[in-house]
């Protein structure tokens, strides 16, 4: 799946997944707490999941000609993951160098905010200043949007507040930096009709799949996904908890449109992430 230059081939490709986390990373640490990861799996009910370590997935992928958006840092398996990172906005100007350096100096293609688990609102001024970096970057932003399975069923839900993840906090971000690709994850329960209005609205604004089987996305989700938003819809999966393979299965199964199905597995992403440019 590379091309001479090492770079993603494209062409090879059946689908993008822009949605997958690595839980443990390349030194072999995990990304949540036992407590916070036991609450994950029991909502998912994939307690038989083994979390994947960097390779794992690398090798996964490839095996699916498939491309993948892994949210951690990884230059090692650039013909098939494409690496966000997430850097906490309470950092200040800190996070800002974090940010830059990590774009710059080790190929980060884009960022992941999880506004519930870092407890922040996404349209908070604090957070400006690193959004103002990121769109300098070219690079898009992905915010986790509805219910998290993350502290589902522990006491006050581990601390972790819904209210950041409305997807109508994103879109004074949008507003405010309208150059910045903004992708809204997840089917946004409970708040799915505020995320397709502000897709609709605002260009710059994408909504990935992932988190869900398909089989139970909205009614009005498809309706847009197969019309006026067939070219801002992405396949994500949300890898280890949901597999592309049971993902795909049951988005085979749902009535999308024969000229939409390609857009939504892999064509809109390689586009959002600059991979149909880079081959030509």
């Amino acid at each position: 799946m590379t091309t001479s230059a090492g770079a993603i081939d494209v062409d090879a490709l059946v689908a993008i997944d822009v949605h997958t986390h690595a839980e443990v990373s390349a030194a072999a640490h995990g990304s949540l707490s036992p407590e916070l990861l036991g609450a994950s799996a029991e909502y998912f009910g994939a307690h038989d999941h083994r979390q994947p370590t960097i390779p794992e997935m690398a090798a996964y992928y490839r095996e699916r000609r498939m491309a993948a958006v892994v949210f951690t840092v990884d230059a090692e398996h650039a013909d098939v993951l494409i690496p966000f990172a997430s850097v906490d906005p309470w950092k200040g100007r800190a996070g800002v160098r974090e940010a830059r350096r990590l774009v710059e100096d080790h190929g980060v293609r884009g960022f992941k905010f999880h506004p519930s688990l870092q407890g922040f609102a996404p349209n908070d001024p604090m957070a400006y200043p690193l959004y103002e970096a990121i769109e300098e970057l070219g690079v898009p932003a992905l915010f986790h949007t509805g219910q998290t399975g993350i502290g589902a069923g522990v006491p006050g839900g581990g601390g972790i507040r819904l209210k950041y993840s409305n997807p109508m906090l994103i879109d004074d971000v949008a507003v405010d930096f309208p150059d910045l690709r903004i992708i809204l994850a997840h089917p946004s329960f409970p708040w799915q009709d505020e995320a397709l209005a502000v897709a609709t609205h605002k260009p710059s604004v994408y909504i990935d799949l992932s988190g869900w089987s398909p089989k139970y996305f909205p009614p009005q989700l498809v309706r847009y996904a197969n019309t006026l938003l067939k070219d801002k819809v992405l396949f994500g999966s949300d890898y280890p908890v949901i597999t592309p393979d049971r993902w795909l299965a049951d988005f085979a199964k749902l009535e999308i449109k024969p000229e939409v199905r390609p857009k939504i597995l892999k064509d809109n992403a390689a586009a959002l992430l600059g991979l149909a440019e880079a081959r030509s």
